[in-house]
């Protein structure tokens, strides 16, 4: 089998002019990236907003593990197998950031034959997106510490400086640092700290601002400092939102590309669902609602991070509401689950796929919780057998589930026709009565217990004294109301990534809590995940290369 980069460098695409049309886009309507990438204007979104919406399916997973789910994979060879029914569909995605590309997760085009491309250009800096992001949030970060240095005429205490600076990349040694060493004109010397792009409040706006007027509101509210009486500075206290706007300009444009069988891809935003939102933009999203008949998207990680995030944020800010939700599992990683080493999950082996199964269950029930129909699908590997594919299959439709194999990474569109089918048969049969699960009066301790118990299944939740805190001055300052966006693990539904399954009675760990005043939620880290993610023993970057004639190798 060739790998995902030599399956996507024979692609024949086709200019993006071309994919454009299939959704009424007309060229003067595009800006151009070359051929093959476009931004779609701001005035061409603007002449559908009165358009009816499609019908938008969210595809999500169990809680990833080191034999692979295929979750974007499942993405684009679902929406590939719309356009073989003749069915008008766009899927909208989010953007890969290089840390990971980098690291050890590799890229997010999808995987085999069901990929977006051009898969080099969206892995690789694509149309500039981050870089706008990385920029305006150090713009900020300048504009603060000039401010405290010409002056510091609002009073601000720098010990309660919260606004950090970013990269997009895994550098651990740029979690902590002290800056302003030097001479009195070198600023003042605090300690200070980087986080990776993908989890930067600037990031969380971009990907719900619905227009530049929103985008602005929302950065003139970003909390980035407290005075020595307590009071929040903003980026608007500051005066850093029209230039931090301008480096956003293109930035907010959602992008056009295309899968290889040429269905049309808006990719836009990406942050982390691990310690950020997990969705692609509001934007992207509803401009996809406004252009074609069924909208493909996806959420970060597990059901427990992305889905819930994308119900609970996204949903509930924008007034989006799913129509239905696709579950991806494979039997390999349910055997994970089950306890069996990774060496040996090719092996048939029912008594593991009963223990791990349970992982699948959870996700399941905790997505009926928001009364959206759900399809499981099982990304299909040569390795599965007929018993184990019937085994979950029965599981499946037991709870209610609709069930289908999934074969688009060998396939391409062809091996998704039975999931597409399968959904456009729930979409018909089955009613979304989407809700979401909490009420935004409740207060956010009661937020964070109602997440931790209903979606993780944890016992109780102990919050450290510097989160207590925390918590009791963000609700003084008025933003007990806000919705909360829980930084977790992705492997497991507890906050420690070694309680596979589906544990029960571990209490998650709540060590700090901060508002994205902006974003419009309060961030909650629990147990040890980090926000500047750091590099393995053997990163992904050593095989990564390009020849002479300028053609990259080892993506993946």
């Amino acid at each position: 089998m060739k790998t995902d980069i030599e399956i996507a460098q024979e692609a024949v695409m086709e200019p993006v002019v071309r994919v454009a049309e299939k959704l009424g886009i007309k060229e003067e309507d595009l800006e151009l990236y070359g051929k093959y990438k476009a931004k779609i204007s701001d005035e061409y979104i603007s002449s559908i907003r009165e358009n009816p919406d499609g019908k938008l399916v969210l595809v999500t997973a169990i809680n990833p593990t080191p034999a692979g789910e295929g979750k974007t994979t499942t993405s684009v060879g679902l929406g590939e197998a719309f356009g073989r029914l003749g069915k008008k569909a766009v899927i909208a995605l989010r953007e890969p950031s290089l840390g990971p590309c980098f690291g050890i997760k590799g890229g997010a085009a999808g995987g085999g034959y069901a990929q977006v491309v051009p898969m080099e250009d969206l892995n690789l800096h694509f149309t500039g997106d981050f870089h706008a992001i990385t920029s305006a949030n150090n713009l900020c970060a300048a504009l603060l510490d000039n401010h405290i240095q010409q002056g510091n005429e609002l009073g601000i205490d720098t010990r309660q400086v919260v606004w950090k600076r970013c990269l997009d990349m895994n550098d651990r040694v740029l979690r902590n640092v002290v800056v302003g060493m030097g001479s009195k004109m070198d600023g003042t010397v605090r300690e200070d700290h980087f986080v990776i792009t993908v989890a930067t409040e600037i990031m969380a706006v971009l990907c719900l601002a619905e227009d530049m007027e929103d985008l602005k509101e929302r950065l003139s509210r970003m909390v980035v400092a407290y005075t020595f009486d307590g009071r929040p500075v903003t980026a608007g206290d500051i005066r850093a939102v029209g230039s931090m706007a301008a480096l956003l300009k293109d930035a907010l444009k959602p992008n056009l590309i295309q899968t290889l069988e040429h269905t049309p891809a808006i990719v836009h935003g990406g942050p982390f669902a691990n310690i950020a939102h997990g969705c692609n933009s509001v934007r992207a999203t509803k401009a996809a609602l406004k252009m074609a008949d069924y909208v493909i998207t996806e959420a970060g990680f597990g059901a427990d991070l992305g889905a819930e995030k994308f119900f609970d944020i996204k949903c509930r800010m924008s007034g989006l509401k799913p129509d239905a939700v696709v579950l991806v599992a494979t039997v390999r990683a349910l055997k994970y689950n089950g306890g069996v080493p990774k060496a040996d999950l090719g092996t048939e082996n029912l008594e593991a796929l009963e223990r791990g199964i349970v992982n699948l269950e959870k996700h399941i029930e905790n997505l009926q919780k928001y009364d959206v129909p759900v399809v499981v699908t099982l990304n299909s590997f040569i390795s599965d057998t007929e018993k184990e594919i019937a085994y979950v299959k029965r599981f499946c439709e037991d709870r209610s589930c609709e069930f289908a194999i999934s074969q688009v990474w060998e396939k391409g569109g062809e091996g998704g026709i039975a999931l597409a089918e399968k959904v456009l048969e729930t979409l018909e049969k089955k009613e979304s009565h989407f809700h979401v699960l909490y009420e935004d009066e409740r207060s956010l301790k009661d937020k964070i217990n109602t997440v931790s118990r209903e979606i993780y299944g944890a016992g109780g939740v102990v919050y450290t004294p510097a989160a207590e805190k925390q918590l009791k001055k963000l609700t003084e300052l008025g933003f007990g109301s806000l919705p909360v966006c829980m930084a977790k693990t992705q492997y497991s539904l507890s906050d420690n990534p070694d309680l596979l399954g589906r544990p029960e009675g571990f209490e998650i760990s709540v060590r700090e809590a901060y508002v994205s005043a902006g974003a419009g939620f309060v961030v909650v880290l629990t147990g040890a995940v980090m926000t500047m993610p750091g590099l393995p023993k053997t990163p992904a970057a050593f095989t990564i290369d390009v020849n002479e004639e300028g053609r990259i190798t080892g993506l993946f």
